[in-house]
């Protein structure tokens, strides 16, 4: 069984542990070992997590199974002032991949946007990586391309993608 937590302030460890046990598997072959560390350090520092969580406003939710969480998802409602749903992040634990928990962390994200009023749920995705597939089995469609300089010569090269709510 999967349940699904809210995450604050007191569960910055656990989150920096999935983006690091996760992001070498996910990106190893996308991003040089550089551009991993310089991003790990840049979006998961504690600093940055507790700015997320606190100043603007991100939510972690946190997927458990039988006491270990797994995976985690990190969205903004509203976006940009508007009805939608921004995911910021979604990563789960290479060994629990393909079981349902990503899944089962969209679905709630979609189902407070809804709650919301939200008509639109909203992400980007490395142009690279495989991830693009399982958002478009969820009912997600590419919108656009966007490049954004995170710094020291690095580039995030990203897919925006969006889900009509309805």
């Amino acid at each position: 069984m999967i349940e699904i937590i809210a995450a604050n302030i007191q569960d910055i460890k656990i989150i920096q542990e999935i983006a690091y046990n996760t992001w070498p598997t996910t990106f190893g072959t996308i991003l040089s070992p550089e551009q991993i560390t310089y991003m790990l350090d840049m979006m998961y520092s504690q600093a940055s997590l507790t700015k997320q969580l606190t100043d603007l406003q991100h939510h972690f939710l946190l997927a458990k199974q039988a006491e270990t969480v797994v995976g985690f998802v990190s969205y903004e409602t509203p976006y940009r002032g508007l009805s939608q749903t921004k995911i910021h992040k979604i990563y789960i634990l290479p060994t629990t991949q393909r079981s349902g928990v990503g899944r089962k962390l969209m679905d709630e994200v979609e189902r407070i946007a809804r709650n919301k009023g939200d008509r639109q749920l909203l992400l980007n995705v490395n142009k690279f990586n495989t991830a693009e597939n399982f958002y478009k089995q969820l009912g997600f469609d590419i919108i656009g391309m966007e490049d954004i300089d995170i710094g020291a010569g690095f580039l995030m090269e990203d897919k925006i993608m969006a889900k009509k709510l309805s």
